[in-house]
């Protein structure tokens, strides 16, 4: 279970609606796509409509900070099918990285490996009261591209199994780059954050409003506020 796992969701019934990709940079064909992921009725590039208008937002603020730069969105909706899908390639990889075979695991071996994958992963719950961030369609995986239509360097590529995930990784590292990286992260955390989205603490890229995750994280930031989250799985 999640710490924000206990909040209450009452669904508003809100739709999934289409991004206006023409006014972001989006990678086409969708990565988890080109993994062999299966989508339905809807594609990743759909959010709840306040979600889309404040990824609107977000951008325009970020057109101010940096003209000509744009925010990319590298996933929105993901139904809980496609959850399952990366939850085991997640595993699958982190296996073929480390050079060992699943038959030949040890139950100490699975569980840390199982652990790596649930650090980045939401378990792909069907259980309504714990839905997965992504399939409510209210989160958002998102980077910065430049003026030049380069993706901006992070330190670290999204879904990367590590610390080098953590927002606040490159805060104060030896890294000759780690200033810059720290300010990259700082300057797409804080459009976000002006158009209404909390983000993910263990993830950089991970930007959510209207969930469960963005109702805890308003209510961590103040404990006077009493939120429940608006949106729920959709399929």
């Amino acid at each position: 279970m999640r710490p924000y796992h206990h909040i209450s969701i009452v669904e508003c019934g809100e739709p999934l609606v289409e991004i206006p990709l023409q006014l972001f940079a989006v990678e086409l064909p969708h990565p988890y796509a080109k993994l062999g992921a299966i989508y339905g009725e809807y594609s990743p590039y759909y959010l709840r409509q306040s979600v889309v208008e404040n990824l609107i937002q977000a951008q325009n603020y970020l057109e101010l900070l940096r003209p000509h730069w744009r925010i990319q969105i590298f996933d929105g909706y993901r139904p809980v099918n496609v959850q399952q899908f990366m939850v085991d390639y997640s595993f699958a990889t982190a296996l073929t990285e480390r050079g060992l075979i699943e038959a030949e695991l040890s139950p100490n071996q699975r569980q840390e490996i199982w652990e790596a994958v649930y650090q980045i992963w939401a378990v792909p719950s069907m259980d309504e009261k714990t839905p997965p961030p992504h399939s409510t369609g209210a989160a958002v995986d998102v980077t910065l591209v430049d003026d030049a239509g380069q993706v901006v360097n992070m330190g670290s590529p999204i879904d990367e199994l590590s610390e080098r995930s953590h927002p606040d990784y490159y805060a104060n590292h030896h890294h000759p780059d780690a200033k810059q990286y720290h300010a990259h992260r700082q300057l797409l955390n804080d459009v976000m954050l002006k158009a209404g989205f909390q983000r993910n603490p263990r993830e950089w890229w991970h930007f959510c409003f209207g969930d469960q995750m963005w109702a805890w994280l308003n209510n961590q930031a103040n404990p006077a506020n009493n939120f429940t989250a608006r949106y729920g799985r959709i399929f």
